[in-house]
C-alpha cells in the first residue's frame, strides 16, 4: 500500500486473530493518533484515545470528512470572492469573461414546438363587405401620427380602429414632424398607400386626401372648432360613440388631437382588436425599395463569415434622451454625471426638482429592473448565455450616450458587431437619409428577420418587433432580459461566474418570445395572442 499520513508504512496489513483483540484495529489507532495531532485535547483526551471504544473509528472518520468538506467550501468561497467583483476580468476597458459552452438552443426558440398558435387576423377572401357607401358615411376623421416611426405605426392602427367604431371615413394620416426626429416624411414616403387602402377596403373607407368640397383645408389644422381634444388615454370604444361621433356627424370633418394611445385594449370589441392586428401585420407594408434594402442587409449579415450563419439583432436603447429620462444612475466620470444632472434639470424640471431625491430614486429603479442596460452589461449577459465571441450582431440604435468609450466593452467582447452604416455603402444609404423614418424602417425589418432579437429596454420599437415575431409563428427567438436579475447579480460583490451563468440561463429559458396569455390592460402590440391568433 502507498505511503500516507493516515496509514504508516510499518503497520500490519491484517489483524492477528490470536492476539486477543489487542491490535485488532491498528488502522483506527493511527487515525486517532493523526487526529490527536490536529485537534485540541479537549476534543480527544489522550487517555480516551487508548480506550477500546467500538464507535471511535466511525466518529473520527466523520469528523475528518467534515473538516475536509469545510476546507473545500472555504477554498471555493475564497475563489468565488476573487472572481466576484465584475464576474469577468477587467483589463482597462476590456471585459474578458470565462468561456461558456455554446448550446444548440442559442439560435432556436426551444419551446416553439410546445405551442400551437397561428396568426388569424389576415383578410378573409370572398367575404362580402357590409360597409355603407361613401355617401352615407358618418363623417371624416383626420389624425396627426406623432413621434417616431413606431409610435406613428401604432397611431395609424388605432386611427383605423376608431374609424371603424364610428363608421367614419379615414383621411390618410399625416406623419407629423417630431421635435426630436426633425423629419418631414409623408405616409407615402414610407408605406405602400395602394396596398394599405386596398387591403382594408372591406373594413374601413380610407381616402388619400381631404374631400374637394371642403374648401378651407388649413382650418382643419388650426381651428379648435374642427378638433376633438382631451381624449383620455386608453379610452373605451363607447367613449368615441358617446363623445366623438356626435361632433363628427355635426361638423362632417373632425381632427383628433392628440392621438397617442387614445384607444384601450381590453375595453373594445374583439373584432376591433383583430382589425388593429390586420392593419399592423398585413396592411402596413413598407415601400419595395425599403424592403429590398433590408433584405440585402440581412443577406450580408448571414454571409459575414463566408458561409450562411445565423445572426443576432440587438436593439440598444442607450441614447442620451433615454438615459436622462430614466433618471437612473450609471457608471461615469464626475463631469459626465454633472452634465447629465444639468440636462435632466433643463428637460424635466418638475421631476428633477432640487435633485435631492434622485439618488434614492435611482437605486429603487435599478433594484426593480427599470433601468436601461448598458452596452457592457448586455455583453456580459450574452456571454453568460453562451454566445461566442464570433457571434454576428446587428445593432439598431441611435447615438449611444458616452460614444465609443461606452460601446468599447460590447465591441471588445463581440468584435463582429455592425450597424447599417458599416454594413451598407454611403451611396446606398444616401437615398434613405432624406427621411429619418426610412432609416428606422431598415432597422425594423432587419431586427424582424434576425434569428435572435435582443431588446435592452422598453419602447414601441421592441414591443412591435417581439409582437410581430410572435404573430408570425413564434419560431424566432426574442430575448427580453430580466433587468431585475441583472441588477441583483451585477451588484453582488460575491456572485461567482458559474452561479451567474446558471441564474441567467435558467431565468431566460422562458423569456424567448412565445405567445403569452393575455391579462387586463395587456399591450396588444407586444402580445397579440388573442384575438389576433388562433389555435392551429
Amino acid at each position: 500500500m502507498a505511503s500516507s499520513p493516515l496509514f504508516p508504512d510499518n503497520h500490519p496489513s491484517t489483524a492477528d486473530d490470536d492476539d486477543g483483540g489487542r491490535d485488532r484495529h491498528p488502522r483506527d489507532r493511527s487515525i486517532r493518533s493523526y487526529l490527536q495531532s490536529l485537534l485540541p485535547h479537549s476534543i480527544f483526551p489522550i487517555d480516551d484515545l487508548h480506550r477500546p471504544h467500538p464507535h471511535n473509528s466511525k466518529i473520527s472518520l466523520f469528523i475528518l470528512v467534515a473538516i475536509i468538506l469545510a476546507v473545500v467550501i472555504a477554498i471555493s468561497s475564497i475563489v468565488n470572492r476573487f472572481n466576484a467583483p465584475y464576474l469577468c476580468k477587467k483589463d482597462g476597458i476590456t471585459l474578458i469573461c470565462p468561456y461558456v459552452k455554446e448550446s444548440p438552443s442559442l439560435w432556436e426558440n426551444p419551446y416553439s414546438a410546445t405551442t400551437s398558435w397561428k396568426p388569424c387576423a389576415a383578410r378573409r377572401e370572398g367575404v362580402i363587405s357590409d360597409l355603407p357607401s361613401e355617401n352615407v358615411t358618418n363623417g371624416y376623421i383626420f389624425i396627426h401620427a406623432e413621434g417616431g416611426l413606431n409610435q406613428q405605426r401604432i397611431a395609424i392602427c388605432n386611427a383605423v380602429a376608431v374609424a371603424k367604431i364610428m363608421n367614419a371615413t379615414l383621411i390618410l394620416p399625416v406623419l407629423k414632424q417630431d421635435q426630436i426626429w426633425k423629419d418631414q416624411t409623408k405616409f407615402e414616403d414610407i408605406f405602400d398607400v395602394d396596398h394599405f387602402i386596398d387591403y382594408l377596403k372591406d373594413d374601413v373607407q380610407i381616402v388619400r386626401d381631404i374631400p374637394e368640397w371642403f374648401t378651407d383645408k388649413s382650418e382643419l389644422f388650426t381651428s379648435i372648432r374642427r378638433t376633438v381634444k382631451n381624449i383620455p388615454k386608453y379610452s373605451p370604444a363607447q367613449f368615441y360613440i358617446d363623445n366623438v361621433l356626435p361632433r363628427v356627424k355635426e361638423k362632417k370633418i373632425m381632427s383628433l388631437k392628440p392621438f397617442v394611445d387614445r384607444l384601450g385594449y381590453d375595453n373594445v370589441p374583439p373584432e376591433i382588436n383583430m382589425l388593429r392586428c390586420r392593419v399592423n401585420y398585413h396592411a402596413l407594408k413598407f415601400l419595395p425599395k425599403i424592403e429590398q434594402m433590408a433584405d440585402s442587409l440581412v443577406s450580408r449579415m448571414r454571409n459575414r463569415t463566408g458561409g450562411l450563419n445565423p445572426f443576432m439583432a440587438l436593439h440598444l436603447r442607450f441614447e442620451k434622451g433615454m438615459v436622462g429620462l430614466s433618471f437612473c444612475d450609471f457608471v461615469g466620470t464626475r463631469m459626465e454625471k454633472a452634465l447629465m444632472a444639468l440636462y435632466r434639470q433643463k428637460e424635466w424640471p418638475r421631476r428633477y426638482k432640487d435633485g435631492s431625491h434622485l439618488w434614492a430614486l435611482a437605486l429603487q429603479k435599478r433594484k426593480e429592473g427599470r433601468c436601461p442596460l448598458e452596452p457592457g452589461e448586455v455583453a456580459v449577459m450574452l456571454r453568460a448565455m453562451g454566445y461566442p465571441k464570433e457571434t454576428p450582431i446587428y445593432v439598431a440604435s441611435g447615438q449611444v450616450y458616452g460614444g465609443q468609450n461606452r460601446m468599447a466593452p460590447l465591441r471588445n467582447m463581440f468584435p463582429n458587431l455592425v450597424t447599417k452604416e458599416e454594413l451598407a455603402t454611403k451611396l446606398e444609404l444616401d437615398g434613405f437619409r432624406k427621411h429619418v423614418t426610412s432609416l428606422a424602417a431598415l432597422d425594423f425589418l432587419v431586427c424582424l428577420k434576425s434569428d435572435v432579437f435582443v431588446m435592452t429596454h422598453g419602447g414601441n420599437f421592441a414591443k412591435l418587433i417581439i409582437g410581430f415575431r410572435r404573430y408570425m409563428g413564434h419560431q424566432l427567438k426574442s430575448i427580453k432580459p430580466d433587468k431585475g436579475l441583472m441588477s441583483k447579480s451585477l451588484g453582488d460583490p460575491y456572485m461567482g461566474w458559474a452561479t451567474f451563468v446558471e441564474d441567467v440561463v435558467f431565468t431566460h429559458q422562458t423569456r424567448t418570445g412565445l405567445p403569452e396569455e393575455t391579462f387586463p390592460n395587456y399591450d396588444i402590440w407586444e402580445n397579440p395572442l388573442t384575438p389576433c391568433m388562433c389555435r392551429a
